[in-house]
C-alpha cells in the first residue's frame, strides 16, 4: 500500500496563502464564507452577513410603527418563541414581574438601555415595561444581538436599535437613536459597559442633568463610573450591579462555566480532553472557565497579577504561570481580565499552529486584534465570528468573535442564571428611581437585603427550603430573623 503524502493543518485551512494588503483584509474576511462547505449548517449562523445595513432599510411593525431598527422585522414570530422559552427558565424575574406589576414602581421612568440583546434581556425589557417604564434600547456588543429577538421586541412596540454584525459606526448611531428622540427624554440608564453613560454625558449633557440614576452591570462600565466619581464628573447616583453578590457570584461565575464550553464547541468543534489551555485572569469569570475546562480533561494554566487570586488558583490545583512561559505549547488562550493588550502580537507570533484565541472579558481590548491587521497576515473567514489568521510561513491561529465577548457572540447563555442578574438589575432601577435623595452622586452596591431577596426568588426551582432562626438564635447573632444575614464586608 502506497503511503499517502503528509498534509498539514495549514494546507487544509488555506488554499491561497498569498499575503493581502491591509486594504483588502476586510473584504477577504467576509468573502471567504462561501469557500467553507460546512458554513451553512454552522450553529453560529455564518450566512447572516450581508451588504445592506438595516439603517438603509425601511421597515414597520404590524401597528405601523417604524421607531426601531432591526435586521428583519419578519422574523418576529420566531423571536417571540425564543423569548417564551427563556421565560420558562427565568423564575426570579417572572415572579418579580408578577408581584410588582400592579404597583407600577417604574411608572414614568424613561430608561435608556444598552445591554446585550438576546432572549433573556428581552424578558427583562418586557418586565420593566410592565412595571411602568418607557424604554429605548440598543446593544452593547456589535455581535451579540439575536436578530429574531430584536424583531420580536420591535413588533410589540419596543424602540430597539440593534442587530448582529453592526459596524462601530452603526453601534454609535444605534445608541444615539436610543438617547435622542423628539418628545422623549431619558431619566434612567441601564448600562453594560458604560457606553450609554459616556455618550449621553459627552453629546447630551443637558439630558444627563435629568438622570435620576445609573445601573451598571459590567466590570468595564464600573471602572468608568469610579473614574468619573473620583474626577468629580459623576453628578448622579449609580449602582454597581457587577459587584453585587447575586450578579458576581452567580451570573458571572456560573454563566461563564457553562458558556465557555458551548462557545468553543460551536465555533471550532474542539475535543477538550488533553488540550492545554491558559486562562488569563482568575476572577469569577476565570474561575468558571477554568473549572469547566478542567472538568472536560484539559490541562489548565492560569495567569494573574493579583497575588490573592493567584494563591486561590494555586490552591485549587492550577499552575500559575506567565503567559510567555507557556504560549508556544498551549492549544487555547482565553482572556478574562478586563484589561488591555493581555495577548499581544508578540504572543500570537509565538503561538503554535491551530491555537484558538478568544476573550471572555467584557472589554474588547484584551487581545490586541489591531496588530493583526498588517499586510503580511491573511484573514480567512470560515464561520460567523471565526477567523483564521495565517502567517507567511503557513502558521494559522483561530480568532473568535474578533476578540470580543465570545460567549454572547458565538453561543447561548443560561437563562436561569441570567434571571438572577436581571432581577438584580430591575431592583436596582426601582431602588434608584423610587428613592430620590436617598443616594448621593456616587457609586453604590445593591443593598444586602435586595441581594438576599433576589436569591430567594430562585430557590423554589430547586425545592429548596430555608431554615428559620429562632428568636434566641437571632438575638445571639445580633440579626433580624428576616435578614440581612451577613454583614456588608462578608465575602461569599
Amino acid at each position: 500500500m502506497s503511503k499517502m503524502p503528509e498534509t498539514t493543518f495549514a494546507d487544509l485551512s488555506l488554499a491561497d496563502k498569498t499575503p493581502v494588503s491591509k486594504s483588502r483584509i476586510e473584504a477577504r474576511r467576509f468573502s471567504d464564507v462561501s469557500t467553507c462547505s460546512f458554513s451553512s449548517a454552522c450553529f453560529t449562523g455564518s450566512s447572516d452577513e450581508d451588504e445592506i445595513s438595516p439603517k438603509d432599510a425601511k421597515q414597520s411593525n404590524s401597528s405601523g410603527s417604524s421607531d426601531f431598527c432591526v435586521k428583519n422585522i419578519g422574523k418576529a414570530s420566531f423571536g417571540r418563541r425564543e423569548i417564551e422559552i427563556a421565560e420558562q427558565e427565568m423564575p426570579g424575574i417572572m415572579t418579580l414581574r408578577k408581584r410588582a406589576a400592579e404597583d407600577k414602581p417604574l411608572k414614568n421612568a424613561k430608561i435608556v438601555g444598552c445591554t446585550h440583546v438576546n432572549a433573556q434581556t428581552a424578558v427583562l425589557i418586557e418586565t420593566l415595561i410592565q412595571l411602568g417604564a418607557s424604554v429605548r434600547w440598543a446593544a452593547c456588543n456589535i455581535f451579540s444581538t439575536q436578530n429574531a429577538v430584536a424583531a420580536a421586541l420591535a413588533e410589540v412596540g419596543v424602540p430597539i436599535f440593534a442587530w448582529g454584525g453592526e459596524t462601530e459606526e452603526e453601534f454609535w448611531w444605534c445608541l444615539d437613536k436610543c438617547i435622542h428622540k423628539e418628545g422623549w427624554q431619558p431619566n434612567m440608564i441601564l448600562d453594560d459597559g458604560g457606553d450609554a453613560t459616556h455618550l449621553m454625558l459627552k453629546k447630551y449633557p443637558d439630558y444627563f442633568k435629568s438622570i435620576k440614576g445609573i445601573v451598571e452591570e459590567s466590570l468595564t462600565g464600573v471602572h468608568r463610573l469610579y473614574q468619573m466619581s473620583k474626577a468629580g464628573k459623576l453628578t448622579v447616583p449609580a449602582i454597581n450591579v457587577n459587584d453585587s453578590v447575586t450578579k458576581n457570584k452567580f451570573d458571572t461565575y456560573y454563566t461563564c462555566r457553562d458558556s465557555i464550553l458551548d462557545s468553543l464547541k460551536r465555533t471550532t468543534d474542539i475535543m477538550f480532553g488533553g488540550k492545554q489551555v491558559v486562562v488569563c485572569g482568575y476572577g469569577d469569570v476565570g474561575k468558571g472557565c477554568a473549572e469547566a475546562l478542567r472538568g472536560q480533561g484539559c490541562v489548565v494554566y492560569i495567569t494573574e497579577v493579583d497575588p490573592i487570586c493567584a494563591l486561590q488558583a494555586a490552591m485549587n490545583g492550577y499552575r500559575v504561570v506567565r503567559l510567555g512561559e507557556v504560549i508556544r505549547a498551549v492549544d487555547v488562550v482565553i482572556t478574562a481580565t478586563g484589561n488591555k493588550h493581555v495577548v499581544t502580537r508578540d504572543h500570537m507570533n509565538r503561538m503554535k499552529n491551530g491555537c484558538i484565541v478568544c476573550n471572555m472579558g467584557h472589554s474588547c481590548s484584551e487581545i490586541d486584534v489591531s496588530s493583526l491587521h498588517t499586510p503580511e497576515l491573511t484573514w480567512q473567514r470560515v464561520r460567523s465570528q471565526v477567523d483564521h489568521i495565517i502567517w507567511p510561513d503557513g502558521k494559522m491561529i483561530i480568532l473568535l468573535a474578533e476578540g470580543r465577548l465570545v460567549n454572547l457572540s458565538c453561543s447561548t447563555i443560561s437563562s436561569f442564571v441570567v434571571s438572577v442578574a436581571s432581577s438584580t438589575q430591575a431592583l436596582a432601577l426601582i431602588e434608584l428611581y423610587s428613592a430620590p435623595g436617598r443616594y448621593k452622586s456616587d457609586v453604590y452596591l445593591l443593598p444586602k437585603k435586595m441581594d438576599e431577596y433576589v436569591a430567594s426568588l430562585h430557590l423554589s426551582t430547586f425545592d429548596a427550603h430555608l431554615t428559620e432562626l429562632t428568636d434566641s438564635q437571632a438575638k445571639f447573632l445580633g440579626l433580624s430573623k428576616a435578614g440581612p444575614f451577613k454583614a456588608n464586608y462578608y465575602r461569599y
